[in-house]
């Protein structure tokens, strides 16, 4: 749920870089744990409950992630900041209505549907391809010009994408399958994060990030509330042990996640803290394959790192073309 972020960096934290790098480092971690951890309860790889209990699915991880997240960042908040800290425009409240309902809730929702139909690797490679089409709509609105480097990115990108969900390299009778599904809603996710990092980088130029993010948590809350509503919950008898993990797991990958985040913007320019958190797939990935035994081969290994190239490469300023930055924040 993470918005496109400016604006963090100071010029008297630059000669702390490193500590930027660990922050970013620990919260790209913190979403590599949250994704494996994601997959396990999916796959019943983490039992939680007992016979007869329903299983943890997508849309309850979504809800409970938004919702358990806005009841501790809102109060604390309010409590120690006042009123003042939340409060925006009328304007730019409705817009990040829009962007926690198009962009957070269904960018949330796709993703780990595409975790429990495919896997971790395909997932989140897929869904971390959302700066290419960041790219292709700035620069179809023209705020941007064509060039040699981000034909390069758009190229590795799609490469890489046939690569990993097996266009490419892969032939018949390997065994190798990939739920139709699962890669459609990984799209999705991808198309959705791509949404709200153009809507969300306006408004957060203009407003704090915490003031932004708990109204995108606010409009993601309520949109599932509509879709999955409290008496639908509660006929789901989900366990003690269930509705702890999904506390545990929203503190994880929503606030202890985007604090250490914040953090290390504080130390590194938006840029630079973008690339560091290409870290996050390559944690997620090993992650499932330590923990889970989920196995690449080495043709979608390739892939991925295609597409990593591609992310670095976007995210890089164009040389022949003084000031163009695209700044995409990372993905979970």
């Amino acid at each position: 749920m993470r918005i496109a972020i400016a604006n963090a960096y100071s010029a008297d934290s630059r000669s702390h870089p490193l500590r930027g790098y660990f922050f970013i480092g620990s919260a790209a971690f913190l979403w590599g744990v949250s994704a494996a951890l994601g997959r396990a309860v999916f796959t019943g790889r983490l039992p939680l409950c007992a016979t007869g209990v329903r299983l943890i699915d997508p849309l309850i991880l979504s809800q409970t992630r938004t919702t358990f997240s806005l009841l501790v960042l809102f109060p604390v908040l309010v409590v120690f900041q006042g009123w003042q800290r939340i409060r925006l425009p009328r304007r730019d409240l409705a817009a990040c209505l829009v962007l926690g309902m198009l962009g957070v809730a269904a960018s949330n929702y796709f993703y780990y549907v595409a975790i429990q139909r495919t896997n971790v690797a395909t997932a989140i490679i897929l869904q971390y391809t959302a700066p290419v089409w960041v790219l292709l709509y700035v620069v179809a609105r023209g705020q941007q010009k064509i060039s040699l480097q981000k034909v390069m990115a758009v190229a590795l990108a799609v490469g890489g994408i046939a690569l990993v969900i097996g266009i490419v390299g892969i032939g018949n009778g390997t065994g190798f399958r990939l739920d139709s599904y699962g890669l459609f809603a990984a799209m999705l996710a991808s198309f959705s994060f791509a949404f709200y990092n153009v809507g969300g980088h306006r408004i957060l130029a203009r407003h704090d990030r915490w003031r932004v993010l708990v109204w995108t948590l606010a409009a993601a809350s309520i949109f599932w509330l509509a879709v999955n509503p409290p008496w639908k919950i509660a006929a789901a008898h989900y366990s003690g042990g269930q509705w702890l993990f999904l506390f545990v797991f929203s503190m994880i990958s929503v606030l202890g996640a985007f604090s250490l985040y914040f953090l290390g913007l504080q130390y590194l320019e938006p840029t630079r803290a973008i690339i560091a958190s290409c870290l996050e797939p390559v944690f997620s990935i090993l992650l499932a394959a330590l923990l889970l035994g989920e196995i690449l081969r080495p043709i979608q290994t390739l892939g991925i790192v295609f597409v990593l190239a591609a992310i670095v490469i976007v995210q890089r300023p164009d040389r022949r073309v003084a000031g163009e930055t695209l700044v995409v924040d990372p993905i979970e």
